[in-house]
């Protein structure tokens, strides 16, 4: 009989295996078991791709993208915009007399003297007088007691203060005025008041310190403003108006005047040829920056308009002959100026566009790349809660759960105790107080992080302990304590290594939960602030139906990405818990 060759087999007959033929047994690793079953959930694939993608957006995104998160853009729009303005004058103006001075409370006691009807008055010690020589023109004088008169039948007697300069021909000039009934006289140079009290005077010297007046001198020429803001220059002029005279003379060069309405123009006369030399008025033209001049041929157009009650006129100016101009009335008697001006303006809220394909913000910088590094921030402070939310649970919970007895129910109490603060009013008031001390908003990120990892570990300390209490009476961890492992060992080399699975779920799931409850505080105002970004501050510009309905691109991409963030979060969480689970056919 012909032996049997076992590398022999008859046609037909199944394939021999031996035991060391890999095909025999087919066997997979726990880590590897995990992955397939995984990889046969569709939605956890697809929240895999989702937050491989939401990482790339996120981290990669701002490296490629060509601005900064802080960047803003601007544009250049034509405007109406503030030029000058034009006011009546209702107050005194004044001009203080060279040498001469004339203190902020005199000024107020001669308004109050002015209003009582009082042609003398005192302030600061020194005593003062005005005297009215025109409507709206008024000298103002210092004055100093030089004598006291007395009221005697057939005469007055008269005596001189000591120190004072008054001759004899001065106390025949004040018994004249005396006789005259007049009060106010001058000898010589100097202008003398005599205020009665019952049968005797006060005589006193009075030296012109000042002139006040509601008018505004204009030059016409810069070079002209020297001669105009001088002291007798203006006293000449109101003088002139005051007495209704057509000319007058100062520093030796004759002046003309005329009046239409209520502007009077001042023409130099002493070349033979009148020269427009300055305009006096009630009405005061400035420009709303230091630079810009308000000519008085520009004033005379403003008054027309005004005076037409035209909104628009026309002026030339060095770039167009055609300026227009547009005059707009604040409060009555106050006119203010616009011109259209090329101005450099925020690029805020513009649509999507080539340059920005999500378009800009309210401080105009570009929306893609706010979310860009948004998405940074919000993961970040995913992530980091998570860590922190591990680290402080399963110390407590592997503590708790290994000792059992008096240290559980210690600890146990602790976390009921801890479950019992409310998170949110503490969120809340931690923002407002980081508002008070302008927190910077880096540090403000990691406080953040910080308090909501320390408010949120108290679910994955009772997941870790009750694990524990189940793994700890098992064979490996009585073989553990009989060859003498130090307790820390066993707890964090021996039984939480087992517990990990159950923790990589609850964090991944809980993962969507901090970005969402970062992106509440912030658009509540309480997280990040400007000028770093996240999904929660972007959607905080969405506070009104206005933005919500026409500015759609300022807050739903953002919501989008939270949410799509979130979702796929979930779903990663989801297909953990089912690759995790022993239940699970292979």
């Amino acid at each position: 009989m012909t032996p049997i060759n076992p590398n022999q087999r008859t046609a037909g007959a199944p394939p021999v295996q031996r035991l060391d033929d890999e095909s025999r047994v087919k066997s997979l690793s726990p880590s590897m078991l995990v992955f397939k079953r995984f990889a046969r959930n569709r939605l956890a694939l697809i929240g895999t791709a989702i937050l491989a993608v939401m990482f790339v957006f996120s981290f990669l995104g701002g490296l490629i993208s060509p601005y900064t998160q802080s960047q803003t853009f601007y544009k250049s729009d034509i405007m109406w915009k503030e030029y000058a303005s034009l006011s009546v004058n209702n107050e005194y103006r004044y001009t203080v007399a060279p040498g001469e001075e004339l203190p902020a409370a005199a000024r107020t006691q001669f308004i109050l003297a002015l209003n009582a009807g009082q042609s003398a008055y005192s302030a600061g010690g020194a005593g003062y007088s005005w005297s009215m020589l025109g409507g709206d023109f008024i000298t103002i004088y210092k004055t100093s007691e030089a004598a006291t008169a007395l009221s005697l039948p057939g005469g007055y007697a008269i005596t001189p203060k000591p120190g004072a300069d008054f001759p004899k021909d001065a106390q025949d000039a004040l018994i004249e005025a005396l006789n005259a009934n007049q009060t106010e006289f001058e000898h010589g140079n100097t202008r003398y008041i005599a205020s009665r009290s019952g049968k005797s005077y006060s005589v006193s010297a009075a030296e012109e310190i000042a002139i006040a007046s509601a008018r505004v001198f204009d030059a016409f020429e810069p070079e002209f403003e020297p001669v105009t803001t001088d002291y007798g220059f203006r006293r000449a002029a109101l003088d002139a108006i005051a007495r209704g005279s057509a000319a007058f003379e100062y520093g030796g060069i004759g002046y003309t005047q005329s009046e239409d309405g209520d502007i009077v123009t001042i023409r130099d006369v002493s070349s033979g040829s009148p020269v427009e030399f300055a305009i006096v008025s009630r009405y005061i033209a400035q420009g709303f920056s230091p630079d810009i001049r308000v000519t008085v041929p520009f004033k005379y157009a403003i008054l027309d308009a005004v005076r037409e009650k035209a909104p628009y006129f026309a002026f030339p100016d060095a770039d167009d002959p055609d300026r227009e101009y547009q005059i707009t009335t604040p409060k009555p008697d106050t006119y203010t100026i616009k011109r259209e001006t090329v101005t450099q303006l925020y690029d805020t809220e513009s649509r999507p566009n080539r340059a920005h394909w999500l378009g800009t913000d309210s401080n105009g910088m570009d929306m893609l790349t706010r979310l860009m590094y948004g998405g940074r921030i919000s993961l970040m402070v995913g992530f980091a809660v998570v860590i922190i939310e591990l680290l402080i649970g399963v110390a407590v919970g592997g503590v708790a759960g290994y000792f059992g007895g008096a240290i559980d129910l210690l600890l146990m109490r602790f976390i009921d105790l801890f479950n019992c603060i409310p998170s949110w009013p503490i969120l809340i008031m931690m923002g407002a107080v980081m508002d008070t001390l302008e927190v910077d908003p880096y540090a403000r990120i990691f406080l953040l992080m910080f308090v909501l990892g320390l408010l949120g570990w108290t679910g994955i300390a009772r997941v870790v302990r009750g694990q524990i209490l189940t793994l700890r009476e098992q064979d490996f961890m009585i073989a553990a304590e009989a060859t003498g492992i130090r307790v820390s060992a066993r707890i964090f080399r021996h039984l939480v290594p087992n517990v990990m699975p159950l923790l990589i779920v609850q964090a991944t799931m809980s993962l969507g939960g901090i970005i969402i409850t970062e992106a509440t505080l912030s658009f509540l105002g309480m997280g990040l602030k400007y000028p770093l970004a996240s999904w929660g501050t972007i959607i905080n510009a969405a506070t009104n139906i206005y933005t919500m309905t026409n500015f759609w691109y300022l807050w739903i991409p953002a919501g989008m990405l939270i949410l799509i963030t979130v979702l796929g979060f979930n779903f990663v969480g989801d297909g953990l818990r089912d690759a995790f689970d022993p239940k699970m056919k292979r």
